[in-house]
């Protein structure tokens, strides 16, 4: 059975979890951040099928995510590189570390933290901020139509507080 497709949806939420939606999504981008570029490396550092591997590579090269280059030691291989989209999802994965750290560990503790490669300090938690600089909770922020909004959803705005 096939899941809804969202990418036609008025949402970017909806719309990135149309690609990004799988943990093995994520985790292949986690390993491609640091360092992994190879199919093979893929299977082995995350034991993932490869077929499965093979179908969330196809997804992230179709989408700009990564790019697909033969491998210059053996042309009968490929590499994965991630391009910018890609890259830029170091901070979701940043974030997705800090909650699973602060919620999921409590008892033992963290197994890893991203760190500032100079100071080799962790990063400081995210928080989102106002533009002035003030600090948000969740109870300071409301969903407004942006450009693209449909006459629908700017009136599904206009009921939120």
């Amino acid at each position: 059975m096939r899941r809804k497709s969202f990418e036609d949806a008025a949402c970017g939420i909806a719309r990135s979890l149309d690609i990004l939606g799988e943990a093995w999504t994520f985790l292949i981008i986690r390993e491609a951040l640091f360092g992994v570029f190879a199919f093979d490396a893929f299977v082995e550092r995350l034991g993932i099928p490869r077929n499965t591997l093979a179908a969330k590579l196809e997804t992230l090269t179709a989408h700009g995510l990564m790019s697909k280059t033969p491998d210059p030691a053996d042309r009968r291989r490929a590499i994965y590189k991630l391009e910018a989209p890609g890259r830029e999802l170091w901070v979701v994965l940043l974030a997705l570390q800090q909650w699973g750290n602060k919620w999921l560990f409590e008892e033992e503790g963290a197994p890893s933290f991203m760190a500032d490669r100079k100071t080799r300090k962790p990063v400081r938690a995210l928080k989102a901020y106002a533009r002035s600089g003030r600090p948000l909770t969740l109870e300071d922020v409301t969903m407004i139509p942006g450009p693209s909004a449909t006459p629908a959803l700017k009136a599904l705005f206009k009921s939120l507080p």
